[in-house]
């Protein structure tokens, strides 16, 4: 090679390197394009205004109470509180509260009547409730046992001295 040779590729080099720039352009147009794509974005939201504008021409909402039917409950809830103690001893006991208000406090109530009612409500209050009941049930009758033999042993004193 020559140095003209070399000169000439240097100076295809350097027309190359003019030309990339130019080559570049296009690259910018491409560039452009994606811009252009953006300013289609907005267009978007153009098309959304014919429903915001759907929602201006409906008229102004009225004052008051709307008479739309709603779906929630326009009934009063009112919270009662019932609850029911009971002993060992097959003692029960009811207590009513409305709110933050004693309706009724201490009221006595048959070990039978709180049976009933536990049925009433519903069989997993029931179970438990009537194996209290049971137990209070088999502690009176072991009661009763023992106060008839202290009643027998009572009697049997009294026929001695009466003798």
């Amino acid at each position: 090679m020559t140095v003209d040779a070399l000169t000439r590729t240097d100076a295809v080099s350097e027309e190359a390197a003019t030309e990339a720039p130019v080559d570049s352009t296009p690259q910018a147009e491409t560039a452009e394009a994606p811009a252009e794509a953006k300013t289609e974005t907005p267009e978007t939201p153009a098309e959304e205004a014919p429903a915001s504008e759907g929602m201006a021409e409906s008229p102004k909402p009225k004052r008051g109470r709307p008479k739309v039917a709603t779906t929630a409950k326009k009934t009063r809830t009112v919270e009662l509180t019932l609850t029911v103690t009971g002993t060992a001893d097959g003692e029960w006991q009811a207590e009513l509260k409305n709110g933050a208000k004693w309706v009724a406090k201490g009221l006595e109530i048959p070990a039978a009547a709180v049976s009933r009612a536990a049925k009433e409500l519903h069989a997993d209050l029931s179970g438990p409730i009537d194996e209290v009941i049971n137990a209070a049930r088999e502690l009176q009758a072991a009661k009763v046992a023992q106060l008839e033999a202290e009643l027998e042993k009572a009697k049997l004193a009294l026929a001695e001295l009466d003798a």
